[in-house]
């Protein structure tokens, strides 16, 4: 069998050097796009080894996507690009500027060699699942951003456990997975706790949540907060047609509100950081300057980049808490 080569006694894993050979063969132009491989029965018998192995290099091949299969018919080369050492599947719920900044952070740490696949679930279990179900096997590393969604762990877990990596929300089910995350919960908590000395100017502190995107972790931090320090407190699912109270502080999550709570104010000639306060959740290089600087909650979206980058790299099975921090700014 001219394409693969076995030797014994070297100290090389018999399906390493499987997927060597295949390599090699395509590198020399031996196998081009297309090409098929020798049949796992055929590698088998030609060289005294059991399915397991010839399936494991063929399995990390079709991972890194070298080769695909047809079933019932064999293996095929599907691309020439033999650099590729790792192939990722990158789920995130949404695009929006914070996953921008994670994923630039990751792929400049990630290196070159690596190819990466990014989709979008929307909050939508169905395409969630159909993402999952469709990738399965094709991938070296799966990085899956489950949120929120409920009836998906499941599915998860048919992924190879040792190849999964959870992003920024977790939850006991998922225990068994190495993740990089927020914990909401202890983040706006201790968040409000550092700047509780300029809170206590404010009347009733007003936490805007729709609960359809938001971590859950957020709210129960909140109450938290206000019930143990004595905050008159209220959620409210929407800015919609409210009016702005003197001495309200609204803590918001989406940007979309903080627009709408702005505008209202401007309509009636509040001063920010004077007649009312506002902490915006999630820092942009905007918040810096707009309505003369935005109080925010943040994680640090590069630094979840870099860290998750570094756990594909070096195997991590840890799971990493990413730490938030409260920026004072003259809204509040």
């Amino acid at each position: 069998m001219s394409i693969i080569s076995i030797q014994n006694n070297i100290g090389l894993p018999k399906y390493k050097q499987i997927i060597l050979s295949i390599e090699k063969a395509i590198e020399e132009g031996n196998l081009i796009k297309g090409d098929r491989l020798p049949s796992v029965n055929k590698v088998c018998l030609a060289f005294s080894l059991s399915r397991d192995t010839v399936l494991l290099a063929y399995d990390e091949l079709k991972k890194r996507g070298i080769i695909y299969a047809i079933p019932g018919k064999g293996y095929y080369v599907k691309s020439v690009e033999i650099t590729i050492t790792q192939k990722i599947f990158l789920l995130f719920d949404e695009l929006n500027i914070f996953k921008e900044d994670i994923y630039n952070s990751f792929l400049k740490n990630i290196g070159k060699n690596v190819q990466v696949d990014i989709f979008f679930h929307h909050f939508n279990v169905q395409v969630f699942k159909k993402l999952i179900n469709d990738s399965n096997g094709n991938y070296t590393k799966y990085i899956i951003m489950p949120t929120n969604l409920n009836d998906v762990v499941d599915s998860i877990k048919t992924l190879p456990v040792g190849d999964v990596i959870i992003l920024d929300q977790t939850n006991p089910e998922l225990k068994m997975f190495p993740a990089i995350y927020q914990n909401h919960q202890k983040d706006i908590f201790e968040g409000l706790l550092k700047g509780k000395k300029r809170l206590s100017k404010y009347k009733k502190l007003i936490l805007i949540f729709a609960g359809f995107r938001e971590p859950p972790g957020m709210k129960t931090g909140f109450e938290s907060f206000c019930e143990e320090y004595g905050f008159d407190y209220e959620i409210i699912s929407d800015f919609g047609n409210q009016s702005i109270s003197i001495g309200d502080l609204y803590i918001i999550p989406h940007d979309r509100d903080l627009l709408l709570v702005i505008e209202n104010a401007l309509n009636r000639n509040l001063k920010l950081g004077e007649d009312f306060g506002i902490i915006s959740y999630n820092e942009t290089p905007l918040k810096k300057i707009a309505a003369n600087g935005i109080t925010t909650i943040s994680t640090n979206f590069e630094l979840m980049g870099k860290i998750l980058a570094d756990m594909v790299l070096k195997g991590t099975k840890e799971q990493i808490e990413n730490r938030s921090a409260l920026i004072l700014r003259n809204s509040l």
